[in-house]
């Protein structure tokens, strides 16, 4: 990967559409980073693989933590919900940050890698607890929440023409990433070796962030791509489908005016309901299987899975929304998410292992898919030049999302693995039905567009 200097600027001209909305158009990808922007898919790509294993392979982990430093197994599934809890506590002020230009995007990267590397080093060496929480659940929690919001936002600004597969490839990395590590926890780390296991993990996690993140920088305000007309139909089959589907914002709103319109709220819930699913499910899917009675490497292999579908699915279901449209599919993947819930607990319950992994599998897919369409339509809805910002308000509901891991264990005390699992389930298609009331604000829906009763001509006659 090398770079070309530019020794002078490249000129460009602003364009605007009908609806006022400003593009700057006449420099290429290659003009402003020096290589190609797919470079901008790739790197953050290896970035969220990075802070990936904090989230997913954490619950792999419990047994030798708990073993080890004598923790309660509560303190587990509470360190979970913090670390999730920081982690969008600091999307919104980041982007902020970011925005204004105080926070360059490699700047936040480096953050990112140093609470990565402290989340391990406090999980191997912590002398208490409270130790743990402030290192994993603190700092790695506020670095892992910095890298993501970076790299989702850096990819939507490099792609705003058909931006739903590339933001579902880069989000899918949160999750796939996470595999090896799901395996390395279980099945080789134990009370003997879990100091140098846990730092060595650390130590090249927090490099795959640093140094992806070396090479991060963003596109100018309102740059559209040299090649695809932002004011008329774009010659590229793909990029032309995916503007049809789903229509560029109609203006840049700025934080503000993108909460009046309301839609921020309805989508902060729905993603709130949703991510909530998916954490829990995370937590609980092991103690589940192992209740079934399977046995404990097959449910390591069945968090795997998830984990690998999780990922995998969040490109697929970007590709498809591209084609489709982002709240089609946002519809479609509620309700999968919902049905998977019971899916799992059926076949629990039943102690059927194909169908546990089969149902492990799509719930996977559906709380993995969910992420890439809010982070999609956000720009969708307002503009890439607030992005981070915009998305900093939607992604912050995981701040009560992250309660599927601690309010989870609470619901299981009470009403064991059927109730909670249910609720799961319920709740998912209740913030499908929520969805229903999206829309893109300031473009008018068709059914309000009135056809002219005097067809061209007649009004001249």
């Amino acid at each position: 990967m090398t770079a070309t200097d530019l020794s002078t600027s490249v000129p460009y001209r602003e364009v605007t559409d009908a609806n006022g909305r400003v593009y700057r158009v006449g420099e290429t990808d290659i003009d402003i980073l020096g290589r190609k922007r797919k470079w901008m898919v790739i790197l953050p790509w290896v970035g969220m693989m990075g802070i990936s294993s904090a989230e997913y392979a954490f619950a792999s982990a419990e047994d030798t933590l708990h073993t080890a430093h004598d923790w309660n197994s509560l303190h587990i599934f509470w360190m979970m919900t913090v670390w999730v809890f920081f982690q969008a506590a600091v999307a919104f002020p980041a982007g902020r940050l970011r925005e204004s230009g105080r926070l360059p995007a490699r700047w936040a990267m480096m953050i990112g890698a140093s609470g990565t590397f402290m989340g391990y080093l406090s999980l191997a060496l912590a002398p208490h607890v409270v130790f743990a929480y402030i290192g994993f659940s603190v700092l790695s929690g506020m670095g892992a929440g910095m890298v993501y919001a970076t790299c989702v936002n850096m990819v939507g600004k490099w792609y705003p023409e058909r931006r739903g597969g590339k933001t579902g490839f880069v989000n899918g990395g949160f999750a796939y990433g996470s595999v090896p590590f799901v395996f390395l926890l279980t099945g080789y780390m134990d009370l003997t070796n879990y100091r140098w296991v846990l730092l060595s993990v650390g130590v090249l996690l927090a490099a795959m962030v640093a140094f992806a993140g070396s090479f991060f920088k963003d596109p100018p305000k309102n740059w559209w791509p040299a090649n695809v007309d932002p004011l008329n139909p774009p010659e590229d089959p793909r990029a032309r489908r995916s503007l049809e589907k789903n229509p560029p914002a109609v203006k840049q709103y700025t934080p503000l005016e993108a909460w009046r319109t309301g839609r921020v709220a309805l989508m902060w819930f729905c993603l709130a309901c949703t991510s909530g699913v998916n954490i829990f499910g995370i937590a609980f899917q092991v103690d589940i299987g192992e209740e079934a009675g399977f046995a404990g490497g097959i449910v390591a292999a069945a968090m795997s899975l998830k984990a690998l579908v999780n990922g995998s699915g969040r490109g697929v279901i970007g590709w498809l929304s591209d084609r489709y449209g982002r709240k089609q599919c946002l519809l479609a993947v509620c309700a999968i998410l919902g049905c998977a819930q019971f899916g799992i607990l059926w076949s629990a319950e039943a102690r059927n292992l194909p169908l546990f992994l089969i149902f492990s599998a799509i719930s996977g897919f559906g709380g993995g898919a969910i992420f890439p369409m809010f982070a999609a339509l956000t720009a969708d809805y307002f503009g890439e030049n607030n992005n981070a910002t915009n998305y900093g308000m939607v992604y912050s509901s995981k701040l009560v999302s992250g309660l599927g891991a601690g309010m989870g264990a609470v619901v299981v005390g009470a009403w064991g693995h059927s109730g909670a699992f249910v609720l799961a389930g319920c709740i998912s298609f209740f913030a499908g039905f929520i969805a229903l009331f999206l829309s893109q604000p300031g473009r008018p829906k068709s059914r309000d567009i009135q056809p002219n009763p005097q067809p061209l001509g007649e009004e001249m006659a």
